[in-house]
């Protein structure tokens, strides 16, 4: 009788820390399930690219033609990526991991688990999610200027710098959502 006492006493004690684990894994579980099923539909034998990562690299080709030089995007003929091609230079390659949407995922699942009001927490994450996607295509749009650049420093920028960079913004856009919007924060 005792332990099964000091079980509910633990379960009480750490309820929101298990609700926020419990939301932020369902999420994150569904949402992943939801885009592994929508890159499914893509032949990877065939070196098909999925829409998304095509899009995305199509904004960063605008952004790097807007920088001042030509840029194209040319679609790789012996794997699912598309290849950048920067000043009539080849440069960098762009896989479906470089077009953010897992790391959107993260940062929803996040957000709900902390969500008290429903409308403010869908709202916070597509305004997120939309600074995310901007800030990604920055990010390939200044990695690609770089390499251009510095193709000696490729595994520092791709490996260390940029990732930084779009992890840094979700854990500032995190800590935004628990101190101010999502309610807990005054608590």
């Amino acid at each position: 009788m005792l332990k099964n006492s000091r079980l509910k006493s633990l379960f009480v004690e750490y309820k929101p820390f298990l609700a926020f684990l419990v939301k932020f894994l369902l999420f994150y579980i569904v949402f992943t399930f939801l885009y592994e099923v929508y890159l499914n539909q893509y032949d990877k034998a065939k070196n098909e690219v999925d829409a998304i990562s095509i899009s995305v690299a199509n904004q960063t080709k605008t952004l790097l033609t807007f920088m001042g030089h030509p840029a194209d995007i040319v679609k790789n003929p012996n794997e699912p990526s598309l290849k950048i091609i920067y000043n009539e230079k080849y440069v960098s390659r762009m896989i479906e991991g470089c077009n953010a949407i897992s790391v959107i995922i993260l940062f929803a699942a996040f957000v709900f688990a902390f969500s008290v009001n429903l409308k403010k927490t869908l709202f916070y994450i597509v305004i997120g999610g939309l600074i995310i996607h901007f800030l990604n295509v920055v990010r390939i749009a200044l990695l690609t200027y770089a390499l251009y650049f510095y193709p000696e420093n490729e595994t520092l920028l791709h490996g260390t710098v940029f990732p930084l960079f779009i992890y840094g913004v979700v854990f500032i856009l995190w800590v935004l959502w628990v101190m101010k919007f999502s309610g807990y924060g005054k608590n």
